[in-house]
């Protein structure tokens, strides 16, 4: 699916400097939850690394977006966070290893982390896992607020690959009902995302 990927609210980011906030948290939680993981994990660290480290970044996020809110020059949300993540999970594989160190030893290790970043290579791979993020997030709302069929038919033909013609011909519809379905699930997936742009 085609949708550009949106940056996070400012509003909403305003809203973690309060820890209590649990609304603003679990939505951010949610969206890059899954995506600090996923990058952990491409860093070469264990599931269970993987999750300390998904602690240690929003944890970092509490104590310094104020800090990052008030920089004149602070450039996107999800680039700040994808600095964190990098840093922990160096921070993370620098550590005394749980099981002893591994093969390769410190010499592999110091390789690993003084590899560079060319050309933001690790950055357009963040914004892509970021799209799909929310397109994840925003899927499991618009499915809940719309019937079976009419999710089945968006599903079926933009990521199925399925024709028009066929999917209406396996879930028993008109054609016309399938671009019906197909139009509106778009629309509500669009402005779902929207909910992530930034209001600035």
């Amino acid at each position: 699916m085609s949708l550009s990927p949106p940056d996070t609210r400012f509003s909403l980011i305003l809203r973690l400097r309060d820890v209590a906030d649990h609304a603003a948290w679990d939505e951010v939680l949610e969206v890059y939850g899954p995506l600090v993981f996923r990058c952990a994990r491409q860093r070469g660290l264990q599931a269970a690394d993987a999750e300390d480290v998904v602690q240690e970044v929003f944890s970092a996020v509490a104590r310094s977006v104020e800090q990052w809110l008030n920089q004149a020059q602070r450039g996107r949300f999800r680039s700040w966070l994808l600095g964190i993540t990098r840093n922990i999970a160096i921070n993370v594989l620098t550590r005394a290893p749980r099981g002893g160190v591994g093969h390769g030893g410190d010499v592999g290790l110091a390789e690993l982390t003084a590899m560079p970043d060319p050309d933001g290579v690790n950055s357009r791979l963040f914004d892509r896992e970021f799209e799909w993020q929310v397109y994840h997030w925003a899927a499991s709302r618009v499915r809940d607020s719309v019937k079976a069929v009419t999710w089945e038919a968006f599903h079926l033909t933009h990521l199925e690959g399925l024709t028009a013609q066929e999917t209406a011909d396996r879930l028993g519809i008109s054609l016309g009902n399938v671009y019906i379905a197909r139009s509106r699930v778009m629309s509500r997936l669009k402005e779902v995302v929207r909910q992530f742009e930034v209001t600035e």
